[in-house]
């Protein structure tokens, strides 16, 4: 491989240092959101079909259970499991939803939405093994 060819397969190194700048500089809600909520689910998806970057995750997993505590990973991934994959839709109990309003509440692709529930299942096995 020559030395200017671009390791995509390598760019969570330098995502990870953007997320030190982003938790000095906006907080370590808005560094976990970026890196956990943002970059690993796409490294993630990336690896689900791409070698190079299957062959990545685990180091990448270890540098964000390196720079984040234990504690505030768990804390994340609980929020982040109650408030997307996880929360009711808002309803009125006193009416049932007519057709239209269901539409808001569905899912327009809900195998899309089946493969980011399992990836998020993925990941916070990953990043909660041994927890």
């Amino acid at each position: 491989m020559a030395s200017n060819d671009i390791q995509f397969h390598k760019i969570w190194v330098e995502q990870c240092e953007a997320a030190e700048t982003i938790r000095d500089q906006s907080g370590l809600q808005n560094a976990l959101d970026y890196l956990i909520g943002e970059k690993l689910f796409t490294f993630v998806h990336a690896a689900e079909t791409t070698p190079e970057f299957a062959a990545e995750l685990p180091n990448f997993v270890a540098a964000i259970r390196a720079m984040f505590t234990t504690q505030e990973i768990c804390s994340y991934l609980d929020d982040l499991e109650r408030s997307k994959f996880l929360s009711p839709p808002d309803a009125d109990e006193d009416t049932s939803p007519d057709e239209d309003e269901l539409d808001d509440v569905l899912p327009d692709k809900p195998i899309l939405g089946a493969q980011e529930l399992l990836r998020f299942a993925r990941i916070k096995e990953m990043l909660q093994a041994g927890v």
